[in-house]
């Protein structure tokens, strides 16, 4: 019998999949988020998007989360959020220091993988080191990827 796999014990509220195609993604950090009340409400509602955001170090050395979208919950009239507004993220100093190395010195990018709650219902975002694809990198990408599907058809064809 084959393994089962283990359920991961979080929800995934939101999900960068153009992030593995577009960059080379480096090491991974989870990182939590700096949000108010209703941010959260529509965060469980599961309505965000982060496929065009980034992450940003400023000049405090503290680490930023720009262009991602959260809508505004309906029923929180006079109390809602801007949808796109800059959301501060937590991590240690090392972290965001190494972060901040990572882009000044070898010209990469901190990018979103992923929104998700983790089992103590904490709002956390994985986000990763990431080098951008050229074009002939990402057409390679997916030859592999078609001829491991192929090869896999093949064979179950043949078995």
């Amino acid at each position: 019998m084959a393994a089962e796999k283990e359920k991961p014990n979080y929800k995934i509220v939101a999900d960068n999949r153009r992030a593995r195609h577009d960059y080379e993604i480096g090491e991974v950090f989870e990182a939590g988020m700096m949000l108010t009340g209703p941010e959260v409400k529509s965060l469980r509602s599961g309505k965000a998007t982060v496929a065009e955001s980034y992450a940003s170090v400023n000049r405090n050395g503290e680490l930023y989360l720009l262009n991602a979208n959260i809508p505004e919950y309906l029923q929180a009239n006079r109390f809602n959020h801007e949808p796109r507004r800059p959301r501060k993220l937590l991590l240690h100093a090392k972290e965001i220091a190494k972060l901040a190395k990572g882009v000044e010195r070898e010209g990469m990018t901190i990018v979103p993988l992923r929104i998700y709650f983790n089992d103590k219902g904490r709002a956390k975002i994985a986000i990763a080191l990431a080098r951008g694809k050229q074009l002939h990198d990402k057409r390679e990408a997916d030859k592999a990827r078609d001829w491991n599907r192929n090869k896999s058809r093949l064979l179950r064809e043949r078995g």
